[in-house]
């Protein structure tokens, strides 16, 4: 635990890619195999799962520390991270543990779910007493389930590769499906992830690495001369669904989402299409909400996912197809390595119009100005753009960076994010090296536009005076949150008229006077009953400061509805 916890310091306190490639290669090296085998799971995105709630593990702090509530509830809005603020408050340790990460795992964390409150407070108590503040802090994160750190999955494969002498694809490619969380992390498991034997996948189902797309930001009159002409390039469509790979051997069908996840429980339907597959194949596309022959709206993919229980109402209300646009495997052969043309044909020839399968559709134009124009009809079309993929690009792994445009990277072309003028109206402390700074913000429109500002500003002045308005009066509507899209210069701007015009608080929120315009960015648009608006949105970020626009000259729920009916037109 010790050694793990100074590694997550060190991986916390560089931005440097090659001090954290080397961090990483030292633990690995030091580490005991079922330790390192936890240590990949957690760096590698596996997520923690809450093991005691936020408020036994409040009430046992206070009482280590020996402080009331309301002290360590100030410390906690001055820290901004709670995990942190326990870390500083408890009293030296009476005694430190050496016992390793995978002991404090499967020993003590995961036997804390589910015990009595009383038992879990006493046992939390007594571990802190055994940690240094690194080791609390550490300790803390994960009993929470908020472990984060500043490390991507490729620099963990690549630690992992140069230390042990392995080519960092294949410890990719064993890697994959090692964070799903129905398998523990064990140390013949992170031995396999480093040996030097050239084996195939560590279990039957198990997929390949994903080839992640770059954003293409060239202005149009650059394409050409940039990416040289349409022909060489294979067209499609970018669906708005779920990234998955579906995996036919041993006459079994697995179904992998991009995040690694085993989802082939959640989608019958797509098992029962790809059962006609011959063994040894994998196919990679987009799981998407199939109704009347074309893609629906994201959102009911997203209430098909929210579902437990699959009903005959749920699977006919949204059924989930699967929409193919590349082989990696066929007749147990390895297809990553040839060109994306040759591997185009295969699909064809699996993914007929015989198959219950979707076959991703080529658009062809003769220039890059056509194909501009066809990429205006994407929102009326449910997709988000255009995939461009060159017809010698082999299949890659992850997301790599790409000098020469015509190479072998794919690239997204997408179109440019829905977006509104609104009002700041809540803020939140962020997190890691932003928990003392207020960046996630909550944002609100008006709900009809105001006549002018002096009605906008007797609408804040009621916020102030902390007045609820009548049902059919002006008010700030609020439907989004965002956390990204400012530099650290402009979330320290922000934090200090934050911290000057705050109303309330509420726990860690802050309700704020409204003074601040923002144009908030989003993907996507729906109606949602889960809302209070009414509406949620896809992917928001934040644009940029409109210093420039009076708060009275906000957007309104009506500029809202108008974006639902530009972004689901003819749908």
């Amino acid at each position: 635990m010790k050694r793990f916890a100074r590694l997550y310091a060190e991986l916390d306190a560089t931005t440097a890619t090659g001090a954290k490639v080397e961090a990483l290669k030292r633990y690995f090296a030091a580490a005991a195999p079922e330790d390192a085998a936890w240590a990949v799971y957690f760096l590698a995105g596996g997520k923690p799962r809450q093991v005691v709630p936020s408020g036994v593990l409040w009430a046992v702090a206070c009482r280590a520390a020996g402080i009331p509530e309301w002290l360590f509830d100030a410390s906690y809005q001055a820290v901004g991270d709670f995990a942190e603020t326990v870390a500083h408050v408890l009293p030296p340790p009476r005694h430190e543990s050496d016992l390793g990460l995978a002991v404090w795992i499967e020993e003590r964390l995961l036997t804390l779910r589910g015990l009595a409150p009383e038992e879990q407070a006493e046992r939390v108590a007594s571990y802190w007493n055994e940690l240094d503040s690194a080791g609390r802090f550490l300790l803390n994160k994960l009993i929470g389930g908020a472990f984060r750190v500043g490390v991507s999955k490729l620099l963990v494969q690549r630690a992992l590769a140069e230390g042990a002498g392995v080519d960092v694809k294949l410890v990719a490619q064993r890697m994959m499906g090692y964070t799903d969380g129905r398998v523990t992390p064990g140390p013949e498991r992170y031995l396999q992830l480093t040996s030097s034997a050239e084996a195939g996948p560590l279990d039957l189902g198990q997929p390949y690495p994903f080839f992640l797309a770059h954003q293409l930001d060239l202005p149009l009159e650059a394409f050409a001369d940039r990416l040289s002409a349409p022909e060489d390039w294979i067209v499609e469509w970018k669906y708005d669904g779920i990234r998955a790979q579906m995996v036919k051997r041993a006459s079994q069908v697995w179904i992998w989402s991009r995040g690694e996840e085993l989802v082939t429980e959640r989608f019958p339907e797509v098992v029962a299409a790809a059962a006609p597959l011959a063994n040894g194949t994998v196919l990679d596309g987009e799981l998407v909400v199939w109704k009347e022959g074309k893609v629906a709206p994201f959102n009911l993919l997203q209430r098909r996912i929210g579902r437990k229980t699959l009903t005959k109402k749920v699977l006919a209300d949204a059924p989930v197809g699967f929409i193919a646009y590349d082989i990696l495997e066929l007749s147990g052969v390895d297809l990553r390595e040839r060109p994306q043309a040759e591997r185009r044909a295969l699909l064809e020839e699996v993914v007929d119009a015989r198959s219950a399968l979707h076959l991703s559709p080529i658009e062809t134009r003769p220039s890059w100005e056509s194909f501009a124009a066809l990429r205006q009809e994407a929102r009326g079309r449910g997709v988000e753009g255009f995939m461009l993929k060159h017809r010698q690009a082999r299949y890659g792994t992850g997301r790599r960076k790409q000098d020469d445009l015509a190479g072998g990277t794919w690239w997204k072309w997408k179109i440019d994010p829905l977006s509104v003028d609104c009002v700041l109206v809540y803020a939140q402390a962020g997190h890691g090296r932003r928990a003392s700074v207020y960046t996630d913000y909550t944002f609100a429109v008006w709900s009809r536009a105001p006549r002018d500002a002096a009605e906008a500003a007797a609408v804040v002045e009621a916020i102030a005076r902390k007045e609820s308005p009548a049902p059919d009066a002006l008010q700030l509507v609020a439907f989004a949150k965002a956390y990204s899209g400012l530099t650290d210069e402009e979330f320290k701007v922000i934090d200090r008229i934050i911290r000057s015009t705050t109303l309330e608080k509420f726990g860690p929120v802050r309700s704020v006077r409204p003074s601040l315009v923002f144009e908030l960015g989003f993907e996507g648009i729906n109606r949602s009953a889960r809302h209070k608006s009414g509406i949620a949105v896809r992917f928001p970020r934040m644009l940029r400061i409109r210093d420039d626009k009076p708060l009275h000259e906000a957007d309104t729920m009506q500029s809202l509805e108008a974006l639902l009916a530009l972004h689901h037109g003819d749908r």
